[in-house]
């Protein structure tokens, strides 16, 4: 491919081109109209599409401003700013009799080691293991180059067209080509056209191989370590999936579909980045210079149907009563915060929290990237922004709380609190905002007090350690603490009551704990979750608030599943 401008000419490989000011961007377009990030170009084969990255100008194509991305051919004329260049193809192309451009899929690798035997890898060579494998990587490789030659030989002019119209001419012409394919008996019998179809499609429509991954209900975590190493997480225990990438274009491709719709960006001024999918499913990136072994992509599944009581107890996570306990904390107004360590399930006991609020109420959540579902039918739901690529335009969590403040909220739920805005998290709990709910990181019901001391003075408030821990123990009532045990299962290990402060010491109680009691076949951690006997200190205020608990539930004796009843 050759980009063509009045003073140059540059020819351009496969892979992805980012365009703007930016010293990051491999085409560098000086100019005051520039964004630092504009576009970004994709040139596979001898076709590239052009994509505009909600830049501030626009960026347009034969005149008109694009608002998707747009297949361009030799006579299209692009203008970014005061630049204007076009694409051309540098090798001629034999047409058919009908005008189309022929399908040339190369011979399998397999069959042509008779002619040309493999040579040994060199030292240091990455080799594939499975020679299947590497032929269908090498024939989906053609299929897509093929496919946006059809789309260039069509001139669709695709910023007229939806993504549901595009999405359906992309399907059309792959399952044009191959049909070809197989008509010319050029397809290997170990490749099933169905699979390829769908393949080529994900790798140009949405997110490749990580579709399959998304779709599959057993996954719990997706790990990408570059093109070809793609590692999963199923019941706590990780795997190498059989899911590879065609390169490390194909993964930047991915991330940049994933951060564009946010407003967020990736480049090597800001080489990682926090997102999330349209199912709320949590994602990071990180590219090089700083990920050493390419593009790296994270992604936290939540799972397509919302958890109930039943599923934990079933899951042995917590028991009955603790269940019906939690649910008597957020009905009498208890500021309630769930603390874990990473990936111990903490939004996802959240959530179920949340489900607990009755639905008359008003509901503000605040998060850094919306992962939350609640369903009550009041909710107004908050989300952090970076800074912009000039540096500004930053909407912080603590920026949220204060707002959230003045929005006459009858909860208040932060995804998470790591900062400054755990000071305004604890004054709202303390002014009349009482049944908040948050998470925090930490180890241990009482690491969570000193986590939270930390947080109040990255605030920047010079505040002496007993008044901190003062407004800990008046605005705290549960801390219920989630872990990841060694065997990959998750399980609430204690749900404590802050019961006040002792002279300079906050004070709390186990009202339920798990004891381990040994471990099983394969690793599996054994162990009760049972009430210790300590009954909360509000226990004689239920009846006032027309709320019928039977002590039984605190009883570490009893084995009697205990439901409260609730007036009205």
């Amino acid at each position: 491919m050759l980009v063509e401008g009045e003073r140059s000419v540059k020819p351009l490989e496969d892979g992805t081109y980012l365009i703007g000011r930016g010293s990051a961007c491999k085409i560098h377009l000086d100019f005051p109209d520039v964004s630092e990030r504009h576009a970004i170009l994709t040139v596979r084969g001898n076709s590239a599409i052009i994509e505009d990255l909600r830049s501030a100008n626009g960026t347009f194509v034969n005149g008109e401003e694009i608002d998707s991305p747009v297949v361009l051919d030799g006579s299209m004329i692009v203008q970014i700013g005061d630049s204007i260049f076009r694409i051309s193809d540098t090798e001629a192309r034999l047409p058919s009799q009908d005008g189309e451009s022929q399908v040339a899929i190369d011979e399998p690798v397999a069959e042509a080691s008779e002619e040309a035997p493999v040579e040994a890898p060199e030292e240091g060579e990455a080799t594939d293991d499975d020679p299947a494998r590497e032929i269908r990587r090498t024939v989906q490789r053609q299929i897509q180059r093929e496919l946006l030659k059809r789309l260039d030989m069509k001139r669709l002019a695709l910023s007229g067209v939806d993504q549901e119209g595009l999405e359906k001419t992309a399907r059309d012409k792959i399952r044009e080509i191959i049909d070809e394919v197989l008509r010319r008996g050029k397809m290997p019998d170990a490749i099933d056209p169905e699979r390829l179809e769908e393949d080529v499609f994900n790798e140009a429509m949405r997110l490749g191989p990580l579709e399959d991954l998304l779709a599959d209900e057993s996954v719990n975590e997706i790990m990408v370590n570059g093109p070809d190493k793609v590692y999963v997480e199923r019941k706590g225990r990780l795997e190498l999936s059989e899911c590879q990438f065609t390169d490390e274009a194909s993964v930047m491709a991915v991330i940049e579909r994933i951060v564009a719709p946010l407003g967020r960006r990736i480049d090597e001024s800001q080489p990682y980045v926090d997102a999330r999918l349209s199912d709320g499913s949590r994602v990071n990136a990180i590219i090089p210079p700083l990920a050493l072994s390419g593009p790296t992509i994270t992604i936290r599944k939540f799972s397509s149907k919302a958890l109930t009581v039943a599923d934990f107890v079933r899951f042995g996570t917590w028991n009955h009563n603790a269940a019906e306990f939690m649910r008597m904390c957020v009905m009498m107004r208890k500021n309630i915060i769930v603390a874990g360590g990473t990936g111990s399930g903490k939004t996802t006991l959240l959530n179920l929290l949340s489900g607990f609020i009755p639905r008359t109420e008003r509901i503000v959540t605040i998060e850094d990237a919306a992962e939350l579902r609640l369903r009550q039918p009041h909710v107004v739901r908050l989300e952090a922004r970076p800074a912009n690529i000039e540096g500004k335009g930053e909407v912080s969590i603590r920026d949220l709380v204060r707002n959230s403040l003045r929005m006459r909220p009858d909860r208040i739920i932060v995804g998470e609190c790591r900062g400054g805005e755990a000071l305004d998290m604890l004054q709202a709990m303390n002014t009349g905002h009482d049944g908040s709910l948050t998470t925090v990181h930490a180890n241990s019901p009482r690491d969570v007090v000193s986590r939270l001391e930390t947080m109040v003075l990255m605030s920047g408030m010079d505040l002496p350690s007993r008044a901190i821990r003062e407004q800990i123990a008046s605005a705290v009532d549960i801390i219920i603490h989630e872990s990841r045990l060694s065997d990959g299962s998750r399980k609430v290990v204690a749900i404590s009551e802050v019961t006040g402060l002792e002279g300079s010491q906050i004070v709390m109680q186990d009202i339920f704990a798990f004891r381990q009691t040994g471990v099983g076949e394969k690793g599996r951690i054994i162990g009760e979750f049972k009430a210790t006997g300590a009954i909360p200190t509000w226990f004689d205020q239920l009846p006032g608030r027309g709320i019928k608990c039977d002590a039984a539930m605190f009883d570490p004796s009893s084995d009697r599943d205990v439901t409260v009843s609730y007036a009205g």
